[in-house]
């Protein structure tokens, strides 16, 4: 098991330096000048945009401005945004918003998913299985800002059930209308794979048996059926618990959520650059630890996954 958990993780290493070299490449290599963009059309003396570029290190090659910032990155210090306030302040801020809104959303979707999924899977071929997979498609196509907009119209400013904005009144309870439009976004793939998973262990020769020894429904759908279903599902719920971490800014922006989403499309609307390369950097590795956990937990699961060479 340490060879293991030792490869996934030596696995890490270049596609976190690889996916945050593209990132930084994307964002500073841009042609332009961000410095002479922060003022407009009235430009400063040359000597305070030289001066400005320098202390970004924005005059230095490349590469130099790359390894500058990853060394920053590994001692915790994501430099200061050019609204001079240090970007792991901001980050502070925004992170706990988003990871509530994270939690609220998962727990929403996996309950919902679950329940759909296990009685559309035992109502296989009748027309409430139907039904619930047109719906699980119609959520699968339609854009999540689309959703979005709709919820906050109807449930927020005609039935008045939600606050349609957050702003900053962020606690848990003005978090549920971003978190259920969020929640719906990714319950239709965990739906459709919960019931796949239940039909799939239905069919096995161990919940044959179990009816054969004279266990009752009751016994075996929660029991022997549903745990074993909820294997894939978990794993599924952990990688959906990652995107929305990294892949909530529209419905922040939305909302007016002060998370980590609604804070990097201001960013980017304001060209602040390393606000934008820090925190898509904190993304990533977000996203890259939750699938390392994913992987270690696979092996835990199916010892027969370590193994495989």
């Amino acid at each position: 098991m340490a060879v293991y958990i030792l490869k996934r993780i030596l696995q890490v290493i270049p596609v976190f330096l690889g996916t945050t070299l593209l990132i930084y490449f994307l964002v500073f290599a841009m042609p332009g000048d961000p410095i002479a963009a922060l003022f407009g059309d009235r430009q400063p003396p040359e000597a305070v945009l030289a001066r400005l570029r320098a202390q970004y290190l924005l005059d230095q090659p490349f590469i130099v401005q790359y390894l500058n910032y990853i060394g920053g990155v590994f001692r915790l210090d994501f430099g200061v945004g050019f609204n001079g306030r240090p970007v792991i302040d901001t980050l502070a801020r925004a992170f706990p918003v988003t990871l509530r809104l994270a939690v609220m959303a998962v727990a929403i979707a996996f309950v919902i998913a679950i329940f759909v999924g296990l009685t559309s899977a035992l109502a296989k071929g009748t027309w409430y299985d139907h039904v619930m997979l047109v719906i699980a498609l119609i959520f699968v196509a339609v854009p999540v800002f689309v959703v979005a907009f709709v919820a906050q119209f109807v449930l927020g400013v005609q039935l008045g059930w939600f606050s349609p904005t957050v702003g900053g009144n962020n606690d848990w309870g003005d978090l549920w209308l971003p978190a259920i439009v969020l929640a719906l976004s990714i319950y239709a793939t965990s739906m459709r794979l919960t019931r796949s998973s239940t039909i799939e262990t239905l069919g096995q020769d161990w919940v044959r048996t179990a009816y054969s020894k004279g266990l009752s429904r009751r016994r075996v759908i929660p029991v022997h059926v549903l745990r074993n279903s909820m294997i894939p599902m978990v794993t599924d719920v952990a990688t959906q618990f990652g995107i929305l971490m990294v892949g909530a800014t529209v419905t922040e922006a939305i909302f007016n959520v002060p998370g980590v989403g609604n804070v990097l499309y201001h960013a980017i609307s304001r060209g602040e650059n390393p606000t934008v390369v820090s925190f898509v950097t904190i993304f990533v590795v977000i996203y890259v630890l939750i699938n390392l956990i994913v992987d270690l937990l696979y092996g835990l699961l199916d010892p027969r996954i370590r193994y495989v060479k």
